[in-house]
Parts: C-alpha cells; sequence; structure tokens
C-alpha cells in the first residue's frame, strides 16, 4: 500500500482513539509504532518505540521541564502565592473589580515561577474564587477572570511549552522565555483593560472593595519579596548567561524550598504533595514528547510532512496567508486537543513548513503558543474551565466558559498585535544577543 495512503489512515486512527479516550501520548506511540511496523518491518517497529522512549526518558536537555514544574509546586507549598494575593488585594481591591484585577496580576506573578496554565488556575482559584464570592462578584467574571488569567502561565516565562517547543525545534529555550515577556506584558494589559470595560458596562458584577491607605499598599509590595527574588535569581541567570535552562530551573525549585524553611510556611506533607505532583505533571510531558517523537517517525517514512510542503509551495499563496491558515487551524483545533498534546502533535508537520519559507521560528513558537491559549478556555476542552468547575462545583459548565471565553478575545487582539508587529516578540532575544 502506498505509503501516502498509510500515513493518511493512521492520522485518522490518531484522531479516532483521541476520540475514544485513550490518552494523547499513548495513542501517538501506538499509531507510530503501528505504522512505522507495517511501512518498515515489525522488529523495527518495536526497536523504534524503545528507543524513543529510552531516548527522551534518557535526556538530559528533558530534565528542564521536571525543574521548573517542581520550582512551581515548591513555590506554592512554600505559602508565596498567598502572600502574592494578599499583597495585590491591598493595591488593587479597593477599586471597581479590585479582587478580578489582584486575580489578574496574581495569576501573571504566578506564572512567572510556573509554567503550567491548569497548575495556576488551581493555586490562584482556591485563593481567589472564595474572596470573590464573599464579595458577592459575579460567577461569570469570577471564574472567567481565573480560568482565563491562567493562560498566562504558557506565555510568561518560564513555560514548560516553550520549553517542549524549543526542544522539539532545537530553538534555544532561553530566546523563547524572553521572546515570550513583552506579549506576555502586553496580554496581562489587555486582560485589565476587558476587567475595567466590563465593570464599567455592568458594574454589578463587581463591587468595590475598602480603601487601602498608601503607607499599606507601598507595605505590600514589600511583602513580594520572595517571587521578586526567586524570578530575578532564575529568570536573570539564565538571561545574563549564568545558567543553563536546566540549572535555572533547579536552583529555581532549590530557592522556592529554602524561600519556604525561611518563612516557616513549609511543612513536611507540603513537600511531599508538591513532589509528587510535579513528578506526575513532569511524566505526562515526558510521556507526550516520546509518543510524538515515535509518531514524526512513522510520519517522516510515509513523507506526508514533505508532500504538505511541495503542495503548499506549488500554490500561489503568500507567506502570509499560509501562516493565516496555520493560524486558524490552531483555533479550531485548540478547541478539541490540549495544548500542550496538540503543539507536541503538530510541530513535526509544520515546522519543517514554516522553516521552509523563512519563518523566523522564535516568532512562530510565541504566535502558537499565543493562539492554543484559547483552546484550554473554550468547549469542549477547555481543560482551564474544568479545573475551575473542580474549585466552583456549585457554578454551572456554561457560566465558566462564558466567563472565560470573553478573555479569549484579549487572546485574539493580542496574537494580531504580534502579527502586525512581529518585533514585539524578537526585539529582547535580538538586542540581548541570544
Amino acid at each position: 500500500m502506498d505509503p501516502i495512503l498509510i500515513g493518511l489512515i493512521g492520522l485518522g486512527i490518531l484522531f479516532l482513539l483521541f476520540f475514544l479516550g485513550m490518552p494523547i501520548s499513548f495513542a501517538m506511540a501506538f499509531v507510530g509504532c503501528l505504522g512505522y511496523s507495517y511501512l518498515v518491518s515489525p522488529s523495527a517497529g518495536i526497536k523504534i518505540l524503545v528507543r524513543d522512549f529510552f531516548t527522551q526518558f534518557n535526556s538530559y536537555p528533558l530534565t528542564v521541564i521536571s525543574t521548573f514544574v517542581l520550582m512551581g509546586n515548591y513555590a506554592f507549598a512554600a505559602g508565596i502565592t498567598n502572600k502574592l494575593y494578599q499583597s495585590s488585594h491591598k493595591i488593587f481591591g479597593s477599586q471597581k473589580g479590585g479582587l478580578a484585577i489582584t486575580t489578574l496580576f496574581t495569576s501573571a506573578g504566578f506564572a512567572a515561577i510556573c509554567g503550567s496554565t491548569a497548575a495556576t488556575v488551581a493555586t490562584v482559584g482556591k485563593i481567589a474564587y472564595p474572596e470573590m464570592k464573599s464579595f458577592k462578584y459575579n460567577n461569570l467574571l469570577s471564574t472567567g477572570v481565573i480560568a482565563a488569567s491562567a493562560t498566562l502561565g504558557i506565555l510568561i516565562p518560564p513555560s514548560t511549552i516553550f520549553i517542549v517547543y524549543g526542544i522539539m525545534t532545537e530553538q534555544s529555550i532561553g530566546k523563547l522565555f524572553i521572546a515570550g515577556i513583552i506579549p506576555g506584558l502586553l496580554l496581562t494589559f489587555i486582560f485589565l483593560l476587558i476587567i475595567i470595560a466590563l465593570c464599567a458596562i455592568k458594574p454589578e458584577l463587581a463591587p468595590g472593595g475598602n480603601p487601602t491607605p498608601l503607607k499599606e499598599k507601598l507595605k505590600a509590595l514589600f511583602n513580594i519579596w520572595e517571587i521578586i527574588l526567586l524570578f530575578v535569581i532564575t529568570m536573570g541567570g539564565l538571561f545574563i548567561g549564568w545558567f543553563t535552562p536546566t540549572q535555572a530551573g533547579s536552583i529555581g525549585a532549590i530557592g522556592a524550598l529554602l524561600i519556604g524553611l525561611f518563612t516557616k510556611k513549609l511543612t513536611w506533607n507540603n513537600f511531599q504533595n508538591a513532589t509528587i505532583d510535579g513528578v506526575r505533571v513532569a511524566c505526562m510531558i515526558l510521556f507526550l514528547i516520546a509518543g510524538a517523537t515515535i509518531f514524526s517517525h512513522f510520519l517522516a517514512i510515509t513523507r506526508l510532512p514533505f508532500i504538505m510542503i511541495d503542495f503548499i509551495k506549488s500554490t500561489s499563496l503568500s507567506t502570509t496567508s499560509i501562516l493565516i491558515l496555520i493560524i486558524i487551524f490552531y483555533l479550531v483545533a485548540g478547541c478539541f486537543i490540549d495544548a500542550m498534546a496538540l503543539i507536541v502533535l503538530t510541530i513535526p508537520i509544520f515546522y519543517p513548513l514554516i522553516k521552509s519559507l523563512g519563518v523566523d521560528p522564535i516568532w512562530f513558537g510565541v504566535i502558537i503558543v499565543l493562539v492554543s491559549q484559547i483552546g484550554v478556555i473554550s468547549p469542549p476542552v477547555g481543560v482551564n474551565a474544568y479545573v475551575m468547575k473542580g474549585i466552583a462545583p456549585e457554578v454551572p459548565l456554561s457560566t465558566i466558559f462564558s466567563g472565560s471565553i470573553i478573555f479569549s478575545i484579549g487572546i485574539i487582539i493580542t496574537t494580531i498585535i504580534i502579527i502586525i508587529f512581529p518585533s514585539l516578540a524578537t526585539w529582547l532575544p535580538r538586542i540581548l544577543k541570544w
């Protein structure tokens, strides 16, 4: 049978397995191994399955995922997130929609040491939702802002998706991290404008809080020294060139533990739970990468990616038109496949294409991370909404989705701005000579 046809059949089986509920990493490994066995030989298929799993789990560069995941978990266990929220509340809580603004900036701050959207929802949501509920915030705004602002976790460095993208495309993780800073701050600002606009149009969504003296606000700024110190040491050391990404994550994880011990917030039980959860998340990501590697080897021998490149090049479409089509694909597919899984699955297909078109891979990485964020807050997958539902079981899922989708407008606006002004993503890496 023709390898191209086998490749198409393989893609069809893969999506069928997704629909049936098989874990995405296992589905990619299964279809990749099966297809490779058919096209080459059963022994070759088994060998590539064993080799790729061993290679990925034995890869030193991939330890960067484990270290940054652990840093975020240990920061939460050390109580840093609680202090961050309390300080933000004192600064912004007195304004109309102040608690929503507090939640936004807390999520942005936690994203700077976490790198995971679901972890940010779970961490910030447990603190922010009861607070907004006690102040009689409308569930549409309170749950929506928690789910949506957590998307900053995969844009503001460190980002686990940037790490995975960098490893799969052999791009500098440091460059990707620094490229996400300005777009991340821009998205935070646009989310802020959305909150202010919603509260202006419908004041009943979010009542104002009690005013806080200036002295208290200044004291609150000082109280977030832990997160500032942790970010400056890890990201500062990485950007200056003192650490490799893996070393930066390790130092960050140790730093979070030392802060927890210094402030006496870290308990043995919290340490155990944070470690177990961190290992679980890291293993999930490693399985995804291993599965995608096996599947990409299968795609390579079918020559589907190269045939797609030749076909697209033979059309009269401009590079801009092709990029717009790719972005639309990510917007639609992100509604059905988790952001991490989507990027792992599609990079072996799209990266050779954008490379052949001369597109900056760092800029492209920022764009696809941006658009894939919409998927984590959109039905039917919308993992952030489901995590939020677990925190607020009494709130209908439709309300959570409705609230978070409002903020997806901000992601679309940010994406358009980065497309029009690509230097917003490429300027910092260029001036720092990364």
